[in-house]
């Protein structure tokens, strides 16, 4: 599943292609956007807006009409020149958005639905999410806090819950624990203040490395892999995720894997640098 870094990325892509422009065509091959396409349709409208929050877009039209699209595992965004082909078979076009610059599509997107500001803020899904991590105005003390207010939850499972905080994924649990020298598998209640301020600070951290832009306000539709390391080297790129029986970058032990939470999200860490103490 992207993470909220990609999601961020893909919402500032864009938004800076489709911000200000006019809708040409519309094309879904959702029934739930087309009743809606038909109804009041949506080319003619203006691209007001685009932003991400957690694990979000949200796409804002001219005339209070917001397109609001989750990813989960299989679903991207692209953006094309027009006439230029695309890099994906056009039977997993969900939603096409056509402006005279630039073509936006979203592929084998799972999740579409069409909102005004009111039924928005009433959505169940959106509403209930905690700050976002990527978010100007996100307070480290406020989520170490809400962190807190969870001891009966696994680290892990803590991460991962976008009520809590909203835009950590998988590799980002992984990463994020490891770098805190925090056992994922603890339960939040055993953590020391000390160990809660660096998950947040950690998470923040990596987040943002994540998507800093050294586009210039180009388009920019890859930005390479995701890196919390911060090495040069490809190969090196990530501290725990993905590299079970590997050695730790760190100490040399074979890092460990096991599914975690009621998902059955895979976790990795380090027992050397990462231990699970007595009482914990």
């Amino acid at each position: 599943m992207p993470e909220g870094d990609t999601i961020f990325r893909a919402a500032r892509t864009l938004n800076r292609a489709l911000s200000g422009q006019t809708v040409a065509k519309f094309d879904t091959e959702l029934p739930q956007l087309a009743r809606v396409d038909f109804v009041s349709p949506i080319a003619g409208r203006k691209v007001e807006s685009v932003a991400s929050s957690g694990k979000w877009i949200k796409m804002s039209f001219s005339g209070d009409l917001i397109l609001l699209t989750h990813m989960l595992m299989s679903g991207s965004w692209h953006i094309y020149r027009p006439g230029e082909v695309w890099q994906r078979h056009r039977q997993q076009m969900r939603v096409a958005i056509y402006t005279e610059k630039f073509v936006a599509v979203a592929f084998l997107v799972p999740i579409a639905e069409f909102h005004t500001a009111d039924t928005l803020r009433r959505h169940r899904s959106v509403t209930k999410l905690g700050p976002d991590i990527l978010s100007l105005e996100f307070d480290e003390e406020d989520a170490a806090a809400r962190i807190a207010a969870h001891p009966e939850l696994e680290v892990g499972v803590a991460l991962l819950s976008q009520s809590i905080v909203a835009g950590l994924g998988n590799v980002f649990k992984s990463e994020v624990s490891f770098a805190s020298g925090v056992n994922p598998f603890r339960l939040v209640g055993s953590l020391r203040s000390e160990e809660l301020r660096a998950l947040v600070s950690n998470a923040r951290k990596f987040m943002l490395a994540n998507v800093a832009d050294g586009s210039g306000g180009q388009i920019v539709t890859y930005t390479g892999f995701r890196r919390t390391t911060g090495r040069a080297d490809q190969s090196e790129r990530l501290w725990v995720y993905r590299r079970r029986g590997e050695p730790c970058r760190r100490c040399g032990t074979g890092i460990q894997s096991l599914k975690q939470g009621l998902d059955a999200r895979v976790t990795f860490w380090c027992p050397q640098c990462q231990p699970i103490r007595s009482g914990q």
